[in-house]
């Protein structure tokens, strides 16, 4: 048998490439070990609050001996007086009523008007859009404390400073530009023909709105509610400014009872634990809702 001319040469087989040092400690931490530390990390995150949770239901006595940890030796420590002492507090009690007639109005108009602005700038067309929406945005570097002084010159004038008005109208105003720009650029990512369709079919603006947008644009007018109310119930500075005696909310209040009555952590510790409680709870009830809407747009 004679060799053929040419031989024919199978082909080397393909050289496997080493991972790199980044790529063998990302694999490296991405097992259960890491799992458990971010746990722990989790937990010990939540030790703060856990310890506001048991030192509310403890007496002052027992907060002035020893420390929170000593329930867990001695669980015949915990008692629900403080609660009920916090509802027989007047000043408490109605700071939270003023909290809630601060937070949900302030944060309800700011989705309603910011969702509205928003579709216009995303999918109407008028005269100058691109700049009004440019201003808007430009106010976003304004900082809150710029504005105290003017505007409360202002609602003095037209006699809403102090009042809960007052309050929401500096929120919701403050809160707009975030809202206007959120929801803009997650409205502009809704496919045209999609809206084209509805407009075939009949659909006036605000019916498209309602009926189309606002369903879409569920997880980030979510993640807008979640930002803008835990910004309005967790806000103090604002609140110092604007309202007095009788409008209050609960965190000026429990500011008050500090400097008025250091001592009466029974009142405190429970007043301190339910204005944190309530954002957080509110947080978890809509987190699917927030991380949607945070992660809108990255994955296509």
């Amino acid at each position: 048998m004679t060799a053929t001319a040419t031989e024919v040469r199978a082909p080397a087989p393909a050289v496997r490439a080493r991972p790199s040092l980044g790529a063998r400690i990302t694999e490296r931490l991405s097992g259960g070990v890491v799992r458990v530390f971010l746990v722990l990390v989790g937990l010990f995150w939540l030790v703060p609050t856990i310890g506001l949770l048991i030192s509310s239901l403890r007496s002052p006595d027992d907060m002035s001996a020893s420390g929170w940890w000593t329930v867990f030796t001695k669980p015949s420590q915990l008692t629900f007086d403080s609660y009920r002492n916090l509802l027989e507090n007047g000043d408490i009690t109605h700071s939270l009523l003023n909290t809630v007639l601060i937070t949900v109005p302030a944060t309800v108009l700011v989705v309603i008007i910011g969702s509205l602005a928003g579709y216009a700038f995303a999918w109407l067309e008028f005269p100058g859009r691109d700049w009004w929406f440019l201003g808007v945005v430009s106010l976003l570097v304004v900082p809150v404390q710029v504005a105290l002084i003017p505007i409360a010159e202002l609602f003095g004038k037209i006699g809403l400073f102090g009042s809960i008005l007052g309050a929401v109208l500096f929120h919701t105003g403050f809160g707009l530009p975030f809202a206007v720009f959120l929801l803009r650029n997650f409205f502009a990512e809704i496919p045209r023909e999609l809206l084209e369709a509805a407009r075939l079919d009949g659909a006036g603006e605000l019916r498209l709105f309602a009926r189309v947008v606002m369903p879409l644009g569920g997880p980030a007018i979510a993640s807008l509610g979640i930002f803008q109310f835990l910004w309005v119930w967790n806000d103090m500075l604002v609140a110092l400014v604007f309202t007095k005696s009788g409008t209050q909310p609960i965190t000026v209040a429990l500011q008050t009872q500090v400097r008025q009555f250091g001592n009466n952590i029974d009142v405190l510790a429970p007043g301190a634990f339910i204005s944190m409680v309530i954002p957080l709870a509110v947080f978890f009830a809509f987190q699917r809702q927030f991380v949607s809407g945070v992660m809108a747009g990255a994955v296509k």
